[in-house]
C-alpha cells in the first residue's frame, strides 16, 4: 500500500523537528505509460531514508542519490527519466513512457 499525501507531508515534518535534512521530490509531468501520476511524492532524509512514490524500482534509486545532493546544496533539481533517455533500462523505465521529477529541499 502507498503512502497518502498526509503521511509523506508528517514524515517530512518528523524529519525536520529531528533535525535531519529532508528533500522532497513530486512528479511534475507524464508522458506515455507512467506507474505514478502527477502530483505523486517521494520524502526522502539527509539518511537516505524515504516514503512515497514516484515511480517504483530504480527510479527511485536515482531520486533518492539526487536528493542527497539537493539536501546538501540546497539547489532544486528538475529530473526526466523515459525510454528515449540512454539511462531508462538502468532506471527501469522500459515501459515506453517518461517522467519528469522536482527535487526540493524542505526548509
Amino acid at each position: 500500500m502507498l503512502a497518502s499525501d498526509d503521511d509523506i507531508l508528517s514524515k517530512a515534518q518528523q524529519w525536520r523537528e529531528a533535525g535531519k535534512g529532508v528533500a522532497i521530490a513530486t512528479v511534475v509531468e507524464t508522458w506515455g505509460s507512467a506507474p505514478r501520476p502527477v502530483g505523486s511524492h517521494l520524502v526522502i532524509d539527509g539518511d537516505g531514508n524515504f516514503l512515497g512514490s514516484v515511480s517504483g524500482g530504480c527510479v527511485e534509486g536515482a531520486v533518492v542519490s539526487e536528493a542527497g545532493d539537493v539536501i546538501c546544496d540546497g539547489k532544486p533539481r528538475t529530473l526526466e527519466f523515459g525510454v528515449a533517455d540512454e539511462t531508462a533500462w538502468r532506471v527501469g523505465l522500459s515501459c515506453g513512457g517518461r517522467i519528469k521529477v522536482y527535487v526540493e529541499r524542505v526548509e
